[in-house]
């Protein structure tokens, strides 16, 4: 695994960021997206469904927890998932977010709701705000998106 450090100076580039992502994403991947809140991992997701072919605003899956995506509205089925307003662990359990990885992209917002051990094979993008806006992003790139990240 091996960490990278990228900085998005607008909303736009972490959108084409979302669109790069999404060019290179399979079934069966999990990208995880940490940070605190207005960091900007909705957006990302944002960028992401945007590349996959959505068409209108993705909304935040805050409120339903799971916001499923599915063929043709998208080229490829995606969970979009938002912990933030789960307690513990346990909950997600009744969320079964493990099957979505038999035939879909799993996107999901605050990750860390789940513990440090969930989705070990996540591709990990940790956002932070800078002083002056920008967003610095450090990646977590797992082996299985070693050759895809250098894509990017």
């Amino acid at each position: 695994m091996a960490d990278h450090s990228l900085t998005m100076p607008d909303e736009a580039a972490m959108l084409a960021l979302g669109r790069h992502l999404a060019d290179v994403a399979r079934i069966g991947d999990v990208i995880a997206l940490e940070g605190g809140l207005g960091a900007g991992k909705t957006t990302l997701a944002r960028g992401i469904l945007e590349g996959l072919g959505l068409e209108g605003e993705a909304p935040s899956p805050s409120f339903a927890i799971v916001q499923p995506y599915d063929v043709p509205e998208v080229k490829l089925p995606v969970a979009h998932v938002d912990l933030y307003r789960l307690d513990d662990a346990e909950e997600a359990e009744e969320l079964a977010l493990d099957e979505y990885l038999m035939d879909s992209l799993l996107i999901v917002e605050w990750p860390d709701r789940l513990g440090p051990d969930a989705w070990p094979h996540a591709l990990r993008l940790h956002i932070d705000i800078e002083p002056d806006g920008a967003r610095r992003l450090t990646v977590r790139v797992p082996d299985a998106w070693t050759e895809r990240w250098s894509q990017i």
